[in-house]
């Protein structure tokens, strides 16, 4: 019987055990989860199709990479136009230093989680990229003091 989110109990401890560790061998995967490799290996790959499963990533510390300052900054676009919100996506997704970015409602248009060096690389970025940008309108920064909690991990 499958449970409310569309897995079966067997695709739902694959996922989990892949959100944990996603380097482990389908023989292992298997040991885990109760399966045979094989089966295992049939269940991730329907998955994956599925869109359940993307991209296997590994993450990296931004801390030790020179990227420690986070900023959460909130954007209003100059025009709701479509061509200027698409100008806007557009040029956010070519921006690496933008590790996020969601379309929202209420007052500001957009929220950003963006990774800098230092205070000084995040305001080179606002003042000379992300303002200079014909589609934003104004900007709120917020700078992130410590994290409390950070995941990838989706419940299923």
């Amino acid at each position: 019987m499958k449970h409310s989110s569309g897995l079966e109990p067997l695709e739902r401890r694959i996922v989990q055990v892949l959100q944990a560790d996603a380097s482990l061998s389908h023989a292992e995967l298997a040991e885990r989860v109760g399966s045979s490799s094989a089966s295992c290996w049939r269940r991730i790959r329907a998955l994956e199709v599925a869109g359940v499963l993307s991209s296997t990533v590994r993450l990296v510390n931004p801390e030790r990479v020179g990227r420690g300052v986070s900023v959460i900054c909130n954007i209003r676009i100059s025009s709701h136009a479509r061509n200027i919100r698409i100008s806007f996506e557009e040029f956010i997704r070519s921006r690496p230093e933008v590790m996020e970015c969601y379309s929202m409602s209420g007052e500001w248009d957009y929220l950003l989680r963006v990774v800098a060096a230092d205070v000084a690389d995040y305001e080179n970025f606002l003042m000379q990229t992300l303002l200079d940008h014909p589609s934003v309108g104004g900007a709120s920064s917020h700078f992130a003091l410590s994290t409390t909690k950070y995941t990838t991990v989706v419940p299923v």
